[in-house]
């Protein structure tokens, strides 16, 4: 038979495949439309889907649950005048609290506490009404703010970790929408600047959206089947990695189906080619990035924990998708999905003199030693911007755009200097409650300190349950002498929970630190065995996760030269660092490996190591560029959003990428091989110089 004709059979099947997967697809669909409809439903922002698991604070949310009328929602109204409050002001502010207390079941201080200045006036309120219903507080958060509101030069604000929580998953609510059509907006400029078809930059993103559904489909199974806490920063992540790296998976496979459609006359037979030249290459980034990812089921913090399974549910719908769905589609479809630059069979494509991914692989290849040292001092350099990374954010700076709770939260700390007004709540047994009450009215830095609710199940002592106690300490919100405060209150207190807004703040930080130090041995040395059982090496898989964590700190280090000086910030996330730790390294050997692999198949043919690293570059630089850019630009969209955290997060982590793939896989990775020749394949067969009668003949690769 002619080379590049195919049998009848084989194209009859080449007809019936492609719709048998659309079927199977649709079916797939039907199945899980109503449960990714239901995402919504069981998605939490309660700060115990937060919290680390066994912190003090998670142990005190959780025993306010129990407690008569469930977990309280403490509030702070903040009535303010410049200049003084008026007589009339006292008034109102007094009428409005008795009208907000006989609508709801509600407890506020009789007279309010005044300023030093006169100027302010605040009525710290609780409520047990709304228990742990999450919409059942927003309401009553709402209400509150309709009836205390501000008229006639009076100002009124409602705060509180109540009024602060509320304003939050208000901020959660919104990204949905915002977030998904931003993305997609993102995705799809990139994929026409980069395709430049009427057609095909639609189908990677279609095909994108596809996956999405589906893996909200299946984050909703895994919290029905196993009880996976599903949070606004979870499901935003899970999106985020679908498209981006989906778009990724699309731009190898159609890079590599057009240059199969120059050498192969069928669609089919072109795109059963394609797959096996860049599907281990897919697989094996695919598997590494959801290796990295599900790592994070390791860490202690709910948060973090949450996104493992998110994440990796949501990269491998991604590449389900990919190599499934979007190979059907553009068999279906035929060459003529790459109008107006239709490859046609037995073409050869257009050879340009010096391409920008040549240039760049001939500057490593003559000095790589030069090119590798002198990147390295770059990334060291802006390493260094570390140290200038603000401390701990505060909860009233953890918002781009500051809301009411925000705001009365910063009149409190003008009008009541020296005073803390935040409440830190204290469980006790209830049979030790009057002792544990004396211990903290003796402890340096208590203000004051009330006995609450007594109920819910058997304390540690054993007997009739808990008792709530609220504390206040002199000193201001998480400021350096209330946090010693809590710290000796837990020193004193054994047998007692202590929790609250600030010592939860204490709890993330430090649960974070601890995180650090379990979650990344066990991210590098997953993604370090994915690279040796894909490379057959040990040096290059080293090579590639050394580069990956040379361009974490460099990214973070730009952050510190950004986030205070140009963004403002007053202060860094504490899952920063282990967050974009995980997703920088499973994300940046994602490319290694697309890189990587091309070089090893180059060696296989029998290249020497300098061409083979100089051609890898030259056949997939373009597609990891697009790939680079994509990806960052779909972190980029975080960058967008209400909250300090994701900013943070969504800077950094685009930043990284960028790094990554203009300066790590360009430069330093292909001068690093280029200066290590075969030693780069150690301890492999290719570490040796290959027989010449086992050379394969080499097919001239298409440049992207």
């Amino acid at each position: 038979m002619e080379a590049g004709k195919t049998a009848p059979g084989v194209r009859r099947r080449g007809r019936a495949v492609p719709w048998l997967v659309l079927g199977l697809w649709v079916g797939v669909l039907a199945i899980v439309g109503p449960f990714a409809a239901k995402l919504s439903e069981v998605q939490h922002n309660g700060i115990t889907d937060y919290l680390p698991s066994n912190a003090d604070s998670t142990q005190v949310a959780r025993v306010q649950d129990q407690l008569p009328g469930g977990e309280t929602t403490q509030l702070v109204l903040v009535y303010h005048r410049d200049g003084g409050l008026t007589a009339t002001d006292r008034a109102t502010a007094a009428e409005q609290v008795d009208k907000i207390a006989g609508e709801h079941v509600l407890t506020a201080a009789p007279h309010g506490v005044p300023s030093a200045d006169g100027a302010t006036l605040m009525y710290p309120v609780s409520s047990n009404e709304s228990g742990t219903d999450e919409k059942k507080r927003d309401n009553l958060v709402h209400d509150v703010r309709e009836v205390a509101h501000s008229e006639g030069g009076l100002t009124v604000e409602v705060g509180g970790p109540g009024a602060l929580a509320t304003d939050a998953a208000e901020v959660y609510d919104s990204l949905g929408g915002p977030l998904l059509y931003t993305t997609v907006a993102v995705v799809a400029l990139l994929l026409i600047l980069i395709y430049r078809s009427p057609v095909l930059w639609l189908l990677p993103l279609v095909v994108a959206g596809i996956a999405d559904f589906l893996s909200m489909g299946v984050a909703y199974g895994l919290n029905q089947a196993f009880g996976t806490t599903i949070s606004g920063q979870s499901s935003a992540i899970m999106t985020i990695l679908v498209f981006g790296a989906g778009t990724d998976y699309a731009l190898l496979l159609v890079s590599r189906y057009r240059e199969e459609l120059r050498h192969v006359e069928r669609p089919y037979d072109a795109m059963a080619a394609a797959l096996r030249g860049c599907g281990p290459a897919v697989l094996a980034s695919s598997g590494t990035v959801a290796a990295g990812v599900l790592c994070l089921l390791a860490a202690d913090l709910n948060s973090s924990r949450s996104m493992g399974p998110l994440g990796t549910v949501g990269v491998l719908c991604a590449l389900v998708a990919m190599l499934t769905l979007l190979p059907a589609i553009l068999v279906l479809l035929g060459r003529r999905v790459f109008w107006p630059l239709v490859p046609a069979y037995g073409s050869t494509p257009k050879v340009r003199r010096l391409s920008l991914f040549a240039a760049m692989g001939s500057s490593a290849g003559r000095r790589p030693l030069v090119v590798l040292a002198s990147g390295a001092v770059l990334l060291g350099a802006l390493a260094l911007g570390v140290l200038n990374l603000p401390g701990p954010v505060k909860q009233e700076d953890a918002f781009v755009d500051r809301p009411e709770a925000v705001a009365a939260m910063q009149t409190l700390a003008r009008a009541y200097p020296g005073r803390g007004t935040q409440p830190i709540t204290v469980i006790t047994p209830a049979g030790q409650a009057d002792r544990t009450l004396t211990t903290i009215r003796a402890t340096d830095g208590i203000g004051d300190a009330q006995k609450g609710r007594t109920g819910g199940s058997e304390g540690r002592s054993g007997g009739a349950g808990w008792t709530e106690i609220t504390v206040f300490a002199k000193d201001a919100p998480q400021s350096a002498a209330e946090t010693a405060t809590i710290e000796r209150l837990r020193a004193e207190l054994k047998g007692s929970y202590v929790g609250g807004p600030s010592a939860q703040q204490i709890d993330l930080v430090d649960t974070n630190s601890r995180d650090v130090w379990v979650v990344v041995p066990i991210v590098l040395i997953s993604v370090l065995l994915i690279l040796v059982a894909l490379l057959r090496s040990l040096v290059a898989p080293l090579m590639l996760v050394l580069a990956v964590v040379a361009v974490w700190g460099a990214a973070l280090g730009i952050g510190g030269l950004v986030f205070g000086p140009l963004l403002g910030f007053e202060g860094t996330d504490p899952g920063l660092g282990l967050l974009s730790f995980v997703f920088l390294v499973a994300l940046g050997v994602d490319y290694g490996i697309f890189l990587m692999h091309r070089m090893r198949e180059e060696a296989l043919r029998g290249a020497e190591p300098v061409a083979a690293a100089l051609t890898a570059l030259r056949t997939t630089g373009g597609v990891i560029a697009s790939a680079g850019l994509v990806l960052a630009a779909t972190f980029a969209v975080l960058t967008n959003m209400g909250l300090v955290q994701l900013v943070e997060l969504g800077f950094v982590i685009a930043v990284g990428v960028l790094l990554d793939t203009f300066l790590v896989r360009t430069y330093l990775v292909t001068s690093a091989s280029v200066a290590l020749g075969r030693r780069v394949w150690w301890p492999g067969a290719l570490s040796r110089r290959p027989d010449p009668d086992a050379v394969r003949p080499e097919r001239q690769p298409e440049p992207v």
